[in-house]
């Protein structure tokens, strides 16, 4: 399975000393040197894996090579590998450099096999990441080919530490080789049309409230390229320049975040370097925001999938967003008052999965989660509740796996109130164990309930 990267250090090395820039200290301080490999790493340059990655797998090779004596190899790991997950890591310059003279990362790479690199790009730095670019999903063969990343914005990298990345998962499961050769940053010329998106290019709306903290998300930029092939790239926020329409009712700062400040109506747009993006958002301010009640239950007898109040445990998703049938729209993304909240809309039935590892509940006696309804129209008046347990191979799909869907009523679901419900887990009774529970699953139901907040998602005795 492939991995996308972990921005945690594990090992670093090589690495010059970091210079302070001084308040008087002009753009010229920072090396302009625009060579990342070439033969060897440039001056003051480093290497750093990626957590949980294969600290090894990357090499210099003599013998493969585009140009020249050498080229970096890159061994990717088969899955199950002991030794780590994938192939990961950053190439920086402790000091930073000066690329505001460039217009793209170029490269050249080839693989001992047809394959997908998963991820590359420039902008990691095990710091902040603030201008990180993500080129995904790069084709790769068993030939040399020139790949080039565009640069958003370059005036932004006036002191870049982070000149080089890559991340790459095994292929159907195996391991491979690929390498890389002649990094460097050029001045092109020719890479045209950029088209800057937010929020995936849509008008999306989103209804909250006072204290709300929301990230804009489907950052991206599409160039046309030399090759006349249009190239998309994500990119982080801080390369936009946001704007909201009536910042009494929400700010948005320079790193993408909407803070919501009173009732109202605003519409959150940007641009990147001058020229208008594509989509944005409408905030839709309700005010004052009730939060859920605060869990009361002792945390030694809590084994808790998603609260404030407790440690949860690892969860692989919110949403498994399960094809073809489901619709329900929503993660775990809605901050309000430093309490973090899930907001489903489209519902129609939604899967949570916690299986890595399964969690052991047979001391548990009750399930609770606690829901608002925001919907105005249905009866609103039940709801399906399924809890799975992928039994002792901790695998989905075997034959000791066991389930069991309760139906909630009650007389009432009532629109904007908080319904605490605690159900027994002996009502479950198709849950032939409780030793390795992986999955918590919403409906589906023919209730009504179109848009909710859930919060306090825990077992208990």
């Amino acid at each position: 399975m492939k991995n996308s990267f972990l921005l945690a250090l594990v090992m670093l090395f090589t690495m010059s000393c970091e210079r302070n820039l001084s308040d008087d200290a002009t753009l010229s301080t920072f090396s302009k040197n625009a060579d990342v490999f070439i033969d060897t790493f440039s001056a003051g340059l480093g290497y750093g894996a990626f957590g949980g990655s294969n600290y090894t797998a990357f090499t210099v090779d003599t013998e493969v090579k585009y140009q020249g004596s050498a080229s970096m190899r890159f061994d990717v790991p088969s899955v199950g590998d002991p030794n780590g997950a994938y192939a990961g890591g950053v190439f920086i310059d402790g000091s930073g450099r000066n690329l505001t003279e460039y217009d793209a990362l170029t490269f050249w790479v080839k693989g001992s096999q047809a394959a997908t690199l998963n991820e590359v790009g420039f902008g990691t730095d095990f710091g902040l990441n603030k201008y990180n670019v993500v080129m995904a999903n790069v084709p790769i063969d068993t030939n040399w080919k020139k790949i080039i990343i565009p640069i958003p914005n370059a005036s932004k990298l006036v002191q870049e530490k982070g000149l080089f990345w890559y991340s790459e998962g095994a292929e159907n499961n195996l391991g491979y080789t690929f390498w890389i050769d002649n990094v460097k940053y050029e001045k092109l010329g020719n890479i045209a049309h950029p088209q800057p998106k937010i929020m995936d290019g849509l008008n999306s709306t989103q209804q909250t409230y006072i204290g709300a903290s929301i990230n804009l998300t489907g950052l991206s930029e599409t160039f046309n390229m030399p090759n006349g092939i249009n190239q998309t790239i994500s990119l982080a926020p801080s390369y936009y320049t946001f704007a909201s329409s009536n910042p009494s009712v929400a700010t948005v700062s320079d790193s993408g975040v909407v803070t919501v400040l009173t009732g109202g109506t605003t519409v959150i747009s940007a641009t990147l370097a001058g020229t208008p993006a594509v989509g944005s958002l409408t905030i839709n301010s309700l005010g004052t925001f009730t939060a859920a009640p605060t869990p009361t239950v002792n945390p030694a007898n809590v084994i808790s999938i998603f609260s404030n109040a407790y440690t949860n445990v690892p969860v692989e998703y919110y949403n498994g967003y399960w094809a073809p049938w489901q619709t329900t729209l929503g993660q775990d993304d809605i901050h309000i008052n430093g309490d973090d909240l899930i907001k489903y809309s489209q519902f129609n039935f939604v899967g949570i999965q916690f299986s890595q590892p399964t969690i052991n509940a047979s001391q548990m006696t009750y399930v609770h989660v606690d829901l608002k309804v925001l919907n105005t129209t249905g009866a609103r008046n039940s709801l399906k509740i399924k809890l799975v347990d992928f039994g002792a191979d901790g695998v989905y799909g075997g034959l000791i796996d066991s389930s069991h869907e309760y139906t909630f009523n009650s007389s009432s679901l009532p629109t904007g109130n908080w319904v605490s419900v605690e159900l027994p887990l002996s009502a479950f009774t198709g849950l032939t164990s409780k030793a390795h529970l992986a999955q918590f699953i919403l409906g589906p139901t023919s209730s009504g309930i179109t848009d909710l907040l859930v919060d306090n998602i825990y077992f208990h005795n």
